[in-house]
């Protein structure tokens, strides 16, 4: 996955113009990438948009909610299930 487009999208979402926080968001988005091959097993595909926009999603959360304890939004648990189903439906093929 390209982490300097998942990184411009994540900009452009949270409304950034300047590179102060490049470095922080790529930290963020390399640990969310990083979560999602080694921790839940899932082959993210660079093609993709689903899971290219989930990482920016998640990213984005991530960062916006730095300092809050509460869960996952229901909406990000619900398309990381879908991944990790599709995921493992492709290895039983």
């Amino acid at each position: 996955m390209d982490k300097e487009t998942v990184l411009n999208l994540v900009k452009a979402r949270i409304g950034l113009r300047t590179e102060v926080r490049d470095e922080y968001l790529t930290h963020i988005i390399s640990g969310i990438i990083e979560e999602l091959e080694d921790i839940q097993g899932l082959s993210l595909d660079a093609e993709n948009t689903y899971h290219l926009m989930f990482v920016v999603d998640y990213a984005d959360w991530r960062y916006s909610n730095r300092d809050n304890h509460k869960g996952m939004p229901r909406h990000l648990q619900f398309r990381l299930h879908n991944m990790i189903i599709a995921n493992v439906g492709n290895k039983n093929e």
